[in-house]
């Protein structure tokens, strides 16, 4: 099936410019004829390519956010949605989006739902983005609903980059200092060892063991390469299974430093995420789901499961949420107390602003102590090979002197 745009005129003398899928330009021409449609021109779509190369890529975060506010923009100047979508697909830079908005568009033209036609799209747009663009269909506030959900994503990029950025620092030194070790071990220390063999005596303890490591790796060089190989693609595997990856969200909760700012940066996701939904019409229930699908913890998908199983069955929302020793106190109290007063939204926004400052503050806070202690691990590293390798030095200068 090939993707046409068309331009016909109605039984009612109005100009129509669409889309439609169909194996020739004589089945469109067939198809509008039975529509009692004027055709005056079709032409093949190259921007609306089903291409699956187009549609099975996953999309930035920040691409999604201007198409989202452009056509809030868009439908709240009063053009007509799958006309804003026609604009957008012609002006959105990347290939892969501007052939699924324009797929989107085809659906909606052909009788679908907006929402509907972007879940046809998952790898794209989240059970997020397509259950608040429902409510936003369903309450006549698609234009508030999309500029909420870039505001979101805006602040969800904004969290990741804070994230991100405290990790890269010390990641790069501790490159550095991997590269530089195995720069040390396999060129530097085997000329020493010449020296020493041709020196002899008993070399000092430290040496032996930073000589013995060195003819270790360049002996074993690929094997080693191959093992390590070989435990980051199990550790993948692994993680891609329920338990692994439960096991493995558990653990790194609790890991010191690092456990409390990756359950800060998880609260402050699902009270934002949490809050998003309920504002923009979304039923508690529904909410619940989506927030567990959308987690990326399974600790904490597995806690408001839990949660959304006890609502179900008649019980408030902080209860659980407090059993599952997930959250911290103060959030699920902030929630009790936003369900009695039925400012549930509110509640959460602020735990959500609240958390959000105390992710940055714990991301600047981890990045402070972090780079001490990189240069001590750097100082010790390579400090240590030098110290090993100038002992023999050090040992016959005093036997020199004496």
């Amino acid at each position: 099936m090939n993707t046409y745009k068309y331009s016909a005129k109605d039984k009612n003398g109005q100009t129509i410019n669409g889309i439609i899928q169909a194996a020739s330009e004589a089945e469109v021409a067939d198809i509008l004829h039975k529509k009692e449609m004027v055709v005056f021109s079709v032409e093949f779509a190259k921007i609306f390519s089903d291409n699956p190369k187009l549609t099975d890529k996953k999309i930035k975060l920040d691409d999604l956010v201007v198409f989202s506010r452009q056509l809030a923009t868009m439908i709240d100047a009063g053009i007509p949605l799958a006309n804003a979508l026609g604009i957008l697909a012609e002006q959105i830079e990347n290939e892969s989006l501007r052939g699924i908005v324009g797929n989107v568009r085809q659906d909606i033209e052909a009788g679908m739902s907006f929402c509907d036609a972007l879940a046809k799209h998952p790898l794209v747009f989240s059970d997020l983005f397509v259950n608040m663009i429902k409510a936003g269909e369903a309450s006549g506030m698609l234009n508030e609903i999309l500029d909420r959900l870039a505001t979101f994503m805006e602040k969800q990029a904004a969290l990741n980059r804070k994230i991100i950025s405290s990790l890269v620092y010390p990641a790069v030194v501790v490159s550095m200092a991997i590269i530089i070790t195995a720069v040390l071990l396999i060129k530097v220390v085997p000329t020493f060892k010449g020296i020493f063999d041709s020196l002899g005596g008993t070399l000092p303890l430290p040496t032996q063991v930073l000589i013995f490591a060195s003819d270790l790796l360049r002996k074993y060089f690929l094997f080693l390469m191959l093992f390590f190989g070989a435990g980051i693609y199990l550790f993948k595997r692994c993680l891609k299974t329920q338990k692994g990856k439960y096991w493995f969200d558990r653990f790194t909760l609790k890991v010191p430093v690092f456990g409390p700012l990756l359950r800060k940066l998880a609260v402050a996701k699902f009270s934002r995420t949490f809050s998003t939904l309920v504002k923009s019409g979304v039923s508690v229930l529904s909410a619940l789901e989506i927030v567990s699908k959308t987690s990326g913890n399974k600790v904490v998908e597995e806690a408001v499961i839990n949660c959304s199983k006890s609502v179900r069955n008649g019980e408030p929302i902080s209860r659980p949420l407090a059993k599952s020793g997930v959250f911290p106190p103060m959030v699920t109290r902030m929630i009790n107390v936003g369900e009695q007063t039925g400012q549930l939204e509110k509640m959460l926004s602020k735990i959500a602003d609240f958390y959000d400052d105390q992710v940055d503050a714990a991301a600047g806070a981890l990045t402070s102590l972090i780079e001490p202690l990189v240069i001590a691990f750097l100082g010790i590293v390579i400090g240590g090979i030098v110290i090993a390798l100038f002992l023999p030095i050090f040992k016959i200068s005093q036997l020199m002197a004496r």
